[in-house]
């Protein structure tokens, strides 16, 4: 089982869906993988049974408005011309514009556009954030581009895409492949063919260009303060509390090191190179993240006194700690290995890390898991300040962003934990109540076209 980031340029990125998957959950048997569409709509289904909905709404939940398809041609750097597909997914807006990631991976689909454009939705909607979900990629492995090719095949999938996105229509921002630097280059391309500087195209970007200071933070900082929630929810002390992070890219260092300012111990973190473990607590400072120095977990254990390496990094997942947070990529907790999960506290920092089966298998031993749509939902929430900031020409600092980052998670998590002890349901269940009831709210209001 791999831990860490699934990709470097992923790691970096400031994204909607922080430490995105490949995209595959396990089916009842982990036999085979199930699609993100396939995912989604079974989350969909189970959350429907626990709220009085209309089955017409369910039903059209279950398909994207629409999805794009196009092609987009690159100038390689030796002057030969290849064509790449490009998907951009539209699952529904009746809260809003669509939102949503863009990537660039080889193993970019419809379905899995389709499938993570569904999860937005429901993020979204638990956030209580004006928009939709939205999501898009082009089909490609940016490893094997020049960094020229790279902005050359931005800008033209910017200009192929430009009738069917904008700020008030579909917002893509980084994800897998794709960075800060990537939206700069979309921006730039949208921009200009507008004949104006429209800095709300897209959000993740650098501030210098309209992007918000503590964006990148934000994703970890929402899974912090959900960790804390969650802690006190259940009964117990922040100081002290042990804590295992599997993934130490922007996301889980993030969120390991507010932890550790807050008191927590931090005893295990993990990339692709390994785990560390000290029982009397990690300085996670000291310990690189992916961003700082790939796959450098390892290295602090070297150079350190009291410093174990796991002997795999999967058993990071199974120490016997208070909370574990799997931060890096998705289908890592499955039926293989949810029956030795030992933490009592499951906060997902990454997207589908846990599958449908270990999700009923760690429901009925009675650990809880906090589902990504609520955990890690700091990086769109932080994209909607960003979209604030520029459609009112306005700059936050970054204390602005984070007091408004926590008004925004202990909202939410007011309304899930409502849920959770009104209905008897888990968390999981309960975040998709909130989101259904608030999209179901909506459409009902709107009515059908006729």
């Amino acid at each position: 089982m791999s831990t860490g980031t699934a990709d470097t340029r992923e790691d970096r990125a400031a994204t909607d869906e922080p430490a995105a998957t490949d995209e595959h959950a396990g089916t009842e048997d982990d036999a085979e993988p199930e699609t993100a569409l396939e995912t989604a709509r079974r989350q969909l289904e189970h959350a429907a049974a626990h709220i009085d909905v209309d089955p017409g709404v369910v039903e059209r939940l279950k398909h994207p408005t629409t999805v794009h398809r196009v092609a987009v041609p690159l100038e390689r750097d030796d002057g030969s011309v290849e064509v790449f597909t490009g998907y951009r997914a539209q699952h529904d807006d009746v809260r809003g514009p669509y939102k949503g990631g863009l990537r660039f991976h080889p193993h970019v689909s419809e379905a899995e556009c389709v499938g993570l454009s569904m999860w937005m939705t429901w993020k979204c909607a638990v956030m209580d954030l004006p928009f939709g979900g939205g999501k898009g990629g082009v089909v490609v492995d940016p490893k094997e581009l020049s960094a020229t090719e790279t902005e050359k095949l931005t800008r033209r999938f910017a200009e192929e895409a430009r009738k069917f996105v904008g700020p008030k229509k579909d917002i893509p921002a980084p994800d897998m492949g794709t960075d800060a630097q990537t939206m700069a280059w979309f921006m730039d391309a949208y921009s200009m063919q507008e004949g104006e500087t429209i800095p709300g195209v897209v959000t993740g970007k650098p501030p210098v260009v309209g992007g918000t200071e503590g964006r990148e933070e934000a994703p970890g900082r929402s899974v912090a303060i959900v960790v804390r929630e969650a802690a006190d929810y259940y009964g117990s002390d922040l100081d002290g509390l042990t804590v295992a992070v599997q993934g130490y890219g922007s996301v889980g260092a993030n969120a390991a090191r507010l932890l550790d300012d807050w008191g927590a111990d931090v005893v295990s973190v993990s990339d692709t190179g390994g785990a560390v473990y000290d029982p009397a607590g990690l300085d996670t400072y000291a310990v690189p993240s992916f961003s700082e120095r790939p796959n450098a977990v390892t290295d602090y254990a070297a150079e350190t006194a009291g410093v174990d390496l796991l002997d795999e990094g999967s058993d990071i997942l199974e120490l016997d700690v208070d909370v574990v947070v799997p931060a890096a990529v998705g289908n890592v907790i499955t039926a293989d290995n949810a029956a030795d999960v030992r933490a009592d506290i499951v906060v997902e920092g990454a997207n589908g890390p846990t599958t449908s089966t270990a999700d009923g298998i760690l429901a009925e031993r009675g650990v809880h898991v906090i589902p990504d749509i609520l955990a890690n939902a700091g990086g769109v929430t932080a994209s909607y300040f960003e979209w604030l900031q520029d459609i009112n020409r306005r700059t936050w600092t970054v204390e602005e962003v984070r007091s408004e980052l926590e008004a925004e998670m202990l909202k939410a998590w007011d309304a899930v934990r409502t849920e959770v002890e009104d209905k008897d349901i888990t968390w999981r269940d309960a975040a998709y109540v909130v989101a259904l009831g608030r999209i179901a709210e909506a459409k009902s209001v709107r009515g059908l076209w006729p």
